[in-house]
């Protein structure tokens, strides 16, 4: 079979291969010299006899061996694209605050930092003002010079070098950015503030601008006078500071701040109020019955404020203690009523703002008496009514009968005007003062009554009555029994 004979020819036709791979071998050394090329005609005819043999074997040639590759050269380092959107966030007269954004195209080598460089304008001396890379993208220049004006530039750094740098469009002025001047008067301020005398003043206000503000205060369009009011102002706002407020500092005060050639202005009102002194005058207009009628006029000194009121007080001569009849009074004038008949009252009169009441009033100088001669009592005429009346039972005695030893007593009633004289008798016969028998009359009731009556005590007793008018009687009739003895007694 022909597939066998093609390993045994292959491995034949392999010496002859390598004696291809070490014929090479010296000619290396000699490189300069062509003498190592003659062996190649001998080698080039080697691979005919091959092909010639290889009609006889039918077995398809062996491919020669693949010289080794060099090594693939690593990739050249490139650096960044430029860094992108380059502006001034902020500057003041001694630095510039710059801030960018990553280069668009950073590459294989990455990106390792920032150079920031600047120059005067009209030259071209480009000098690095960061030390080493800036890692982030926002950078602060410093120790510039006032007026300066400097391009600035920024360039990215890696392996490959420095990328194309990133220019500003303009020079740089080196000088504070105006921002124009705002007092932020609080709202407290914004109406008339209020005080009372002695009081510590701190008022803070605030305000905003760039560079520092120039800040002027005025009162009445006159600078203030340091030795009563204090101002000390920062970059950011002004305290006005009175350690004991007089009256005198009440007033406009005005407040400038100046920026350049911008300015803006406040004012805020401080009124120093303290109490009222009393009312001017004070007197008694009129009096009569039980009333008194008082004027005044307003206090001299309202103590920097409107007055709010008045209270009246009256007093009696004879205790001397004061009593308020009326309070927060408004009127100038006033009727005192319900004073007592016969006394005599003085008054007086306080003065009323927002501090509180005057330390002093005003007394009436004279006094009101209430008299009484000016009221008489005439009491309504009647007709005097006759009360003359003939003598008239109005309880009649009534019939009773006891027992013998038992007193008794007998009642009736009886009216009449003039007072009747009254007579009891016995069986038509006057009783008298007979000592058995116990006569009483009170407020027309008129009673007898019979000791220990006997067996004789009994009859008829009558009651009579007898006035100039007229008289009456009245009878009834005692019944005297045995008191009962029992059976058993005898």
């Amino acid at each position: 079979m022909p597939s066998k004979p093609a390993p045994i020819k292959k491995a034949a036709k392999k010496e002859p291969a390598k004696k291809e791979e070490k014929a090479p071998e010296p000619a290396p050394a000699p490189a300069p010299e062509p003498a190592p090329a003659e062996p190649a005609p001998a080698e080039a005819e080697a691979p005919p006899a091959e092909e010639a043999a290889a009609p006889e074997g039918e077995a398809a040639p062996a491919p020669p061996p693949e010289e080794p590759k060099p090594p693939t050269p690593p990739p050249p380092k490139e650096p960044t694209s430029a860094p992108v959107d380059l502006f001034v966030e902020d500057k003041n007269d001694n630095s510039v605050t710059i801030i960018w954004s990553e280069p668009a195209n950073v590459g294989a080598s990455g990106l390792d930092g920032y150079t920031i460089e600047v120059c005067k304008d009209g030259t071209d001396d480009w000098k690095a003002v960061n030390e080493s890379l800036q890692k982030s993208s926002r950078f602060v220049i410093k120790n510039l010079t006032t007026g300066d004006h400097l391009n600035i530039r920024v360039v990215a750094v890696n392996e490959g070098g420095r990328s194309p740098p990133v220019t500003l469009p303009e020079p740089v002025l080196v000088k504070e950015v105006a921002d124009r001047p705002k007092i932020r008067l609080p709202r407290f301020l914004r109406q008339r503030y209020v005080a009372h005398v002695g009081d510590k003043i701190n008022l803070t206000i605030p305000f905003s601008g760039k560079p520092k503000p120039v800040v002027t205060w005025t009162k009445g369009g006159q600078p203030l006078d340091p030795k009563r009011v204090n101002i000390r102002s920062t970059e950011r706002d002004s305290i006005v500071f009175i350690r004991a407020a007089e009256r005198d500092d009440s007033g406009v005060y005005d407040m400038s701040v100046k920026v350049e050639g911008f300015e803006d202005k406040a004012s805020l009102t401080l009124q120093i109020v303290e109490l009222p002194g009393p009312p001017s005058s004070l007197k008694i207009v009129d009096t009569w019955g039980f009333n008194v009628a008082l004027e005044w006029t307003p206090p001299n000194d309202n103590g920097n404020t409107e007055i709010t009121g008045y209270t009246v007080q009256k007093a009696d001569k004879k205790t001397g203690d004061w009593f308020t009849v009326l309070e927060h009074y408004h009127r100038l004038n006033a009727t005192i009523s319900d004073l007592i008949m016969g006394n005599t009252y003085k008054f007086r009169v306080f003065s009323e703002n927002k501090c509180g009441l005057s330390e002093s009033a005003t007394v009436a100088k004279g006094e009101a008496k209430i008299l009484k001669t000016g009221i008489e009592y005439k009491p309504p005429e009647y007709k005097e009514r006759d009360f003359s009346e003939a003598p008239k039972f109005t309880t009649n005695l009534s019939d009773r009968t006891t027992t013998v030893g038992y007193s008794t007593k007998l009642l009736c009633s009886v009216r009449g005007f003039p007072k009747p004289k009254v007579q009891w008798m016995k069986n038509q016969m006057i009783i008298g003062d007979d000592p058995k028998f116990r006569q009483i009359c009170v407020q027309g009731i008129c009673s007898l009554e019979i000791r220990k009556p006997g067996n004789f005590d009994g009859g008829v007793y009558s009651c009579r009555a007898m006035n100039d008018l007229g008289e009456a009687t009245i009878s009834c009739k005692l019944e005297v029994k045995q008191p009962v003895v029992p059976e058993g007694g005898k």
